[in-house]
């Protein structure tokens, strides 16, 4: 991890098991999450591995989505089955959410 970062922001989550997680660094200065985006923070497990974190961005908070403590070094193969689940979730609850406001404003137009 670069000096002066503190986790990183996923951007994209391949659905591919050996597939990549595209994310952008994030600093300590980092702004409060958005809906639906997630947030990764690990750090050196004792005696050896990583501890891994994720938290999910809410409407008006962020919640502990997922801990993995001691993961192995190729720890981003072990969360990204969790990442996706979790992105295609949010993607679908934002799409249903959408139609859910048009089809209100179509009753009252």
């Amino acid at each position: 991890m670069p000096d002066g970062v503190r986790g990183a922001l996923v951007q994209r989550v391949s659905p591919r098991y050996d597939g990549p997680l595209d994310v952008t660094w994030l600093t300590a200065e980092a702004p409060k999450l958005t809906l639906g985006r997630i947030r990764l923070r690990w750090e050196p497990a004792s005696p050896a591995g990583w501890n891994v974190s994720a938290h999910l961005g809410l409407a008006t908070t962020e919640v502990h989505l997922a801990s993995w403590p001691a993961a192995p070094d190729d720890w981003p193969s072990l969360v990204r089955p969790t990442l996706h689940e979790v992105t295609g979730l949010c993607a679908a609850l934002a799409f249903a959410t959408d139609a859910l406001n048009l089809s209100n404003r179509l009753a009252e137009a």
